[in-house]
Order: structure tokens, then C-alpha cells, then sequence
């Protein structure tokens, strides 16, 4: 099937009225289709508006609230712990990440918990609200059980991405975006969606064997019979599995244990098959560059490592060596230029929600 490509300003009004047809307040549905959209600017589809449908669901459903704001519980000059009430997750992490950058601003180091959130898109949309300060951004969230455990078979620990960025002078920011698992969900439902295998080594199956059935681990997350998403690095400790397992571990600690949110298999959004609040956490962080170095010598230190890195010697046929965000920062030009290529399926979801919602369809180039 032919991708079929859309003006991202239309979509991302289109998704906002989306929102605020389901009684979302209009800065707060903007925001949320500024992150999904964002991402498929960044040739990040797997958590881009083929997620629509699941905040749709989960706002019709009464797991996620429409109409609340984030409350913060604790704070002090550095820190803070957010209630996010159960709303959706992109106003919450907005909110969040800009509390942090606020504090780094004023005295050099801001870190933010969130508690009672739920999914929130991209990790990297939040890291790099804090380059336009030229501050060292952190974000961090847990997710619902998708993955195995290191030597185990049954979901227990989240995809758990995790996002640092830092800016630099004459190059691209620094924008490491990544999930702690091989691949996110996301990535097995694209597969899916285009009814294609899976690499071996991304999951495991019911008995925690090495598949490439991209259908039945998806079945079997859905049924929560067995077998999952593998940590990054996969299977076992010889290509060093158990690290990934650990940084996903790390996130649950920063997210979940300090937030006071869900952690493991405690994120989830159905309890006995029946719907129930996510409680997903998530943890932001802003770092003042001035408070350590100058940022002028920061940025130009920053240029000299990522120039040096990418004009290194290649590997047999490798024809350049990318710098974490280069990707997605040319995506980004390219799609804004020329249009964002959508699956056929998401273009059906939304001409869907238009009918039954009674908005103006007209997203297409």
C-alpha cells in the first residue's frame, strides 16, 4: 500500500479538533497534536497520529479525563512532584518539562516527577523544550508491561524510553530518543499494519523463544499470555540484554518508585480485562550549562566532539556516520517541505473520525 501524504499544519489542526470535540481545552488538545505530529515529522510513525484512536479510546472509555489540569503536589527551588490527574499525558509532560526549565533557568537545575499521567508520545519532545534556553534537557517515562525481563517470558517492564539533548553551535543539537527495549510496540504494530515479519531477535514468543511472528506477539501482548518485547540488546547476556533490562529498570525507579506512580506490570490500563487508570510516571530534567562551564566553550566542545565523531573512519561500505537526532532532524526538513507520508489505515481512521465527529476532512497535499 501507497503512503499517502498529508500537509502536517492540517493534520495537526484536524487532531486538535479531534481533542476538543471530546471536550479536551483548546491550548491543551493544541499540545497533544503538536507531539503526536511532531513525531511524525521526525519519521517517528510508531508513535505519531496512527495513535489517535488510543487517546480517542481512552477519553470515550473514561481511563483518560478530558478536562483536568496537572496539580503540583510538592515542590521546593529545584524540584517538584506533579498529580497529573489522569489526564492525557503531552499536557502533563508540558507542563512538567517547562516546570524544570523554569527552575534551571532561575537556579541551575530543575527535576520534575509525574504521577497518575498516561502515554505521552515521543520522549524527545520534552528533552528539547530546553534547547531554545540552551540548557541540558532530560525526559523519561515508564510505559505498560510490553517487555521481558532478562532469562524471562512474561511482560513485566515497559518499553521505558528515555531522551537527553544538549545543544551545540555550528552542528545539530545532540538528541538521543530511545526506547530501553529493541523496538518500541509501535514498530510490531507498523509490521503488522503492512503484514510483514519482524527481525528475529526483537521478541519472544509465549515460552520466551526468539520469533519473528509479528502477529502472534502482538496477539499474545494483548491476551498477556506470554512473551513480549526483548531489552535492548536482546535475549540473554551475551549481546548484553541485561543492560537494556537495567536501564529500563532505572527508568521505573526515576518514573514510577519516585514519582509515586504504577511501575512494572502496575502501568496498565486494564485490570482483570476490565478499563482502569494507566498511573504511568514520568521524570523531567533541565540543566543550567553556565552553572558548570561557559556555554560558549560547552557548545563549541560539543561541535568538535560530534564534527570529529562523524568524519571518523567508516566501516566497509558505510557511506556516513550519524549523530544521535540527525535522522530525524532531515526528516523533519523533508517533511515540512514536501508533506508527511501517512499509512492508508490512519488516513481511514481519520476520514472515520470526521464523519462521526463532523469535522472538515482536508489533511492531504
Amino acid at each position: 500500500m501507497a503512503d499517502i501524504i498529508v500537509n502536517d499544519e492540517r493534520l495537526k489542526k484536524f487532531c486538535s479538533q479531534v481533542f476538543v470535540k471530546l471536550g479536551v481545552p483548546e491550548k491543551d488538545a493544541e499540545v497533544t497534536s503538536d507531539v503526536l505530529v511532531m513525531s511524525d515529522l521526525r519519521g517517528i510513525p510508531s508513535h505519531g497520529v496512527a495513535r489517535l484512536m488510543r487517546y480517542v479510546n481512552g477519553i470515550k472509555g473514561g481511563t483518560i479525563l478530558p478536562n483536568i489540569k496537572p496539580k503540583i503536589v510538592t515542590e521546593s527551588d529545584t524540584t517538584a512532584a506533579i498529580d497529573g490527574q489522569n489526564g492525557l499525558g503531552q499536557p502533563a509532560g508540558y507542563f512538567g518539562m517547562n516546570l524544570a526549565i523554569n527552575k534551571a533557568k532561575k537556579i541551575g537545575a530543575g527535576f520534575v516527577t509525574v504521577r497518575n499521567s498516561n502515554h505521552y508520545g515521543i520522549a524527545g519532545y520534552y528533552s528539547m523544550m530546553a534547547l531554545k534556553d540552551n540548557l541540558i534537557g532530560i525526559s523519561m517515562t515508564n510505559s505498560a508491561p510490553l517487555a521481558v525481563p532478562t532469562f524471562g517470558r512474561d511482560m513485566i517492564i515497559g518499553t521505558n524510553p528515555i531522551s537527553v539533548v544538549a545543544p551545540c553551535g555550528k552542528e545539530r543539537p545532540y538528541v538521543l530518543d530511545m526506547a530501553t527495549t529493541v523496538v518500541p510496540r509501535g514498530k510490531l504494530e507498523v509490521l503488522q499494519r503492512l503484514g510483514k515479519d519482524m527481525p528475529l531477535g526483537w521478541a519472544v514468543d509465549a515460552q520466551g523463544v526468539p520469533t519473528s511472528d509479528t502477529k502472534q506477539v502482538l496477539d499474545n501482548m494483548t491476551k498477556a499470555v506470554g512473551g513480549g518485547v526483548l531489552p535492548l540488546g536482546g535475549a540473554g547476556e551475551d549481546l548484553s540484554g541485561h543492560k537494556g533490562y537495567g536501564l529500563s529498570l532505572l527508568v521505573d525507579v526515576l518514573s514510577g518508585a519516585l514519582s509515586g506512580a504504577g511501575y512494572g506490570p502496575n502501568v496498565d490500563s486494564k485490570k482483570a480485562g476490565k478499563p482502569v487508570p494507566a498511573n504511568v510516571g514520568h521524570f523531567f530534567g533541565a540543566l543550567k550549562i553556565e552553572n558548570f562551564i561557559p556555554l560558549n566553550q560547552f557548545k563549541a566542545t560539543m561541535d568538535e566532539m560530534l564534527s570529529g565523531l562523524k568524519s571518523s573512519n567508516k566501516a566497509k561500505g558505510a557511506q556516513r556516520i550519524y549523530i544521535h537526532g540527525e535522522k530525524e532532524f532531515e526528516k523533519y526538513d523533508e517533511y515540512r517541505r514536501n508533506g508527511v507520508p501517512l499509512e492508508e489505515s490512519v488516513i481511514a481512521a481519520m476520514k472515520k473520525l470526521s464523519t462521526e465527529m463532523n469535522i472538515k476532512y482536508d489533511i492531504e497535499k
